[in-house]
């Protein structure tokens, strides 16, 4: 018995140990035309460094294969050749067109790729003092339309069809990128940290005390209470919202989302945050879930059993979708 005492005492104290050898290291950057904060844990300074280094890198090698306004970039070389040939791409640049095109099926075009052909009428910088025209929003979405995207998967080509259309990735390439990220610094054998892309964030590991990664969610008509905790493992979660870009005429809101399919700005919902194992999925369902809106939104999330959400409608209502608190059950209980 004393020496089983003994034994449990050691582990225990390796266990500290090795908790209290692991350091945290953070960095802030700009990349993909937007805020990144990187938190690496690592076993000494010098690796945790090192990874960040890491991370930056292959960030910035996805932005300048995917990125809409650098001219360089194969997406860039896809949009310019529309309606004119085909563009061979990477299978890494292919692979994620197909996905999201998937997704503009199965959303009917509430999510759409090539969202980035919309003229930009609306204005959420205060210049704007009227309405656009019916003529004006309808016109402002005429080159866009899944539709018009061909694939080709064996020569690994994208062809749009139609003259001035342009594909975009947005935040969804935000959210890949944490993807990649995380795998590369599992691989690398980096057991914890957090990769935040203006909010669409991947996480792995537990923080060096061994606590999981909390991440509060507020509730944007009360913003300086947490409306929940959730404490994550190898997941990740992004927020979708519409209480921080909008104008208001005649009383009524306009939010800087904007439905692909009429031009107008989504409305019903204004804040929609998505938990599930990666970031690029979760980021696709919360922009899609704020076009579609509350009832379509939750059929949609259906088809998704892994990923769970917080919808917060234009009148401050929350609601949490049937599996939300099963699943955050459940994984607080394996972080245990």
């Amino acid at each position: 018995m004393i020496q089983f005492r003994i034994f449990l005492s050691l582990v225990t104290f390796l266990l500290v140990q090795n908790l209290e050898a692991q350091v945290l290291k953070k960095r802030t950057t700009l990349l993909m035309g937007g805020r990144f904060d990187i938190s690496i844990v690592a076993q000494d300074t010098t690796t945790a460094v090192q990874s960040i280094d890491e991370v930056v890198a292959e960030i910035t090698r996805i932005e300048n294969l995917i990125s809409d306004w650098k001219p360089t970039s194969q997406v860039s070389e896809v949009n310019q050749n529309a309606g004119i040939r085909p563009v061979k791409v990477d299978k890494e640049v292919f692979e994620l067109t197909q996905r999201a095109l998937e997704l503009s099926k199965i959303t009917k075009g509430a999510f759409d790729i090539s969202f980035a052909a919309m003229d930009r009428i609306w204005k959420f910088d205060g210049s704007m003092t009227e309405m656009p025209t019916a003529e004006a929003i309808q016109k402002s979405v005429e080159k866009v339309g899944y539709e018009n995207i061909i694939l080709d998967s064996l020569e690994s080509t994208i062809y749009l069809k139609v003259k001035g259309m342009k594909i975009g990735f947005g935040a969804l390439g935000e959210g890949y990128a944490t993807d990649k990220c995380r795998a590369m610094m599992l691989s690398k054998g980096i057991p914890a940290g957090i990769i935040n892309g203006s909010g669409d964030m991947s996480t792995w590991g537990t923080q060096p005390n061994g606590k999981p990664w909390n991440i509060g969610i507020t509730n944007p008509f009360r913003p300086e209470k947490i409306m929940s905790i959730v404490p994550l493992r190898q997941e990740a979660v992004t927020t979708s919202g519409s209480y921080e870009k909008y104008v208001v005429f005649d009383g009524k809101r306009y939010s800087h989302i904007i439905n692909p399919l009429t031009g107008y700005p989504a409305t019903g919902l204004c804040s929609v945050t998505i938990i599930g194992p990666n970031a690029e999925t979760a980021n696709g369902l919360s922009t899609s879930i704020m076009v579609l809106g509350q009832k379509d939104g939750l059929q949609l999330l259906k088809r998704y059993p892994y990923y769970s959400g917080i919808l917060i409608l234009d009148t401050g209502t929350t609601i949490k979708t049937s599996n939300f608190k099963k699943m955050r059950k459940s994984s607080f209980l394996q972080l245990k």
